[in-house]
């Protein structure tokens, strides 16, 4: 990896190598946290890290780390990566580019430097997306603390598997591994896709995150009467389903009248007895609800949630809310985002500050160290899907700007 071009195609090759494992037959990948394909992913990279000299180690939930030690260290690490798990048929940028980018960055560093003064850790992290299990950043949530261990002895996923079972299947869980909590950080670097489509229509290069969106998950269950379609008069049904598409239609009603940059989503529906000739009689659905406003969020849930309360009242049935995500909107460390804005008007990048409507690790870090987030274009703005797609040389701008960030971050200046 001496040239540029060798860089930024071992970040093209990585991305390959990773996107064949839990590869499916219409094209999309699928690595659900400590699923089989998960931890031949793991694996995978960590044989990476082991073969570029870097040291190698999990943690007790299965975050991989692949560290240069520094000359100072004792200093606080700069920690640099993304997560390593997918979204259901999902694509080979999310997530898997910022570990490729933190990589090739790391080893191009090594290559050309030494050591540096502040050790430098590439992280895999073993769960961001929350598509197996009811919860979402289970491994930077896990290294920061802001998420409980005692989650994995409540946690299901769909099948009724305990999350602390998964992860004892795949191997982790062990009190004799490293525990995930880290008090050693000194900053946290995250560069990924955008997921969105405003970089590519803006013809902007570089996204300089300044907010990350505060996001509410909920599963919302309608319970009413199951009976026979033929025989039940219209006047005496507890039509789960019905009352279930009036919430959701008031839902995005409301949505698109609060405005910009509140978004709301139902992205999953389960109907029993789901049988044509049945009138459903329990009906569950995901409500996900996002905001850069605690106050306007907050606000909002409670007025949504009160709305399908008194529909279910009127309609006769019964209705349970079960929270299972809660997060405030975070902002990224000022003085982290000067120096990436710096850069890019150094180096000529059309940029624009901009926030963050999808969550990610970084949102997990702020409370614990400076932390900052860089975005690259993807086209169409096309993610979780894949279609998803970024161009060679958006990847190489971010590769770029991320190595020019840790170069200073750890061998030159101090935080």
């Amino acid at each position: 990896m001496n040239a540029e071009t060798d860089r930024a195609s071992y970040v093209t090759r990585l991305l390959e190598d990773l996107g064949s494992i839990g590869v499916e037959r219409g094209g999309g990948i699928t690595r659900l946290l400590y699923s089989e394909s998960w931890r031949q992913a793991q694996a995978f990279l960590a044989d990476v890290m082991a073969e570029a000299g870097l040291e190698v180690r999990f943690d007790r939930v299965g975050n991989l780390f692949g560290r240069l030690e520094g000359t100072s260290p004792d200093a606080p690490v700069i920690l640099t990566g993304s997560h390593v798990d997918t979204v259901r048929s999902g694509g080979k940028y999310d997530g898997a580019y910022g570990i490729a980018a933190s990589l090739s960055a790391v080893l191009s560093l090594k290559e050309r430097y030494g050591k540096p003064k502040r050790s430098l850790e590439v992280v895999s992290f073993c769960e961001e997306e929350g598509s197996r299990f009811p919860l979402a950043y289970w491994g930077s949530g896990s290294v920061s603390g802001i998420l409980s261990p005692e989650l994995a002895d409540t946690a299901e996923d769909p099948d009724g598997v305990l999350l602390g079972d998964a992860m004892k299947e795949a191997g982790f869980g062990r009190e004799d591994q490293p525990d995930p909590r880290r008090r050693d950080i000194g900053a946290f670097l995250e560069v990924h896709v955008e997921q969105g489509v405003i970089l590519e229509r803006t013809g902007e290069r570089v996204g300089i995150v300044e907010t990350i969106a505060g996001q509410r998950r909920y599963i919302l269950t309608v319970e009413g009467e199951a009976n026979h379609a033929g025989t039940t008069p219209m006047s005496m049904r507890q039509d789960a389903l019905a009352a279930a598409a009036e919430m959701i239609q008031m839902l995005e009603k409301a949505a698109v009248r609060a405005g910009e940059p509140l978004v709301a989503t139902v992205g999953r529906m389960k109907i029993a007895p789901n049988i044509p000739n049945v009138i459903p009689g329990t009906v569950e659905f995901t409500l996900d609800i996002r905001h850069l406003s605690e106050t306007l969020l907050t606000g909002f849930c409670e007025a949504v949630l009160g709305k399908c309360r008194s529909i279910a009242v009127r309609r006769g049935l019964a209705l349970r809310v079960q929270t299972a995500l809660q997060s405030r909107p975070v902002p990224m460390d000022p003085l982290l985002t000067g120096r990436l804005e710096r850069i890019c008007r150094e180096r000529g990048l059309a940029y624009r500050r901009m926030m963050s409507g999808a969550g990610h690790d970084a949102q997990s870090f702020s409370s614990l160290c400076p932390t900052a987030m860089l975005f690259v274009p993807s086209r169409a703005g096309i993610s979780h899907s894949p279609e998803e797609y970024t161009a060679p040389e958006h990847l190489e701008t971010g590769l770029d700007i991320l190595t020019e960030m840790l170069h200073e971050l750890a061998y030159e200046d101090p935080l």
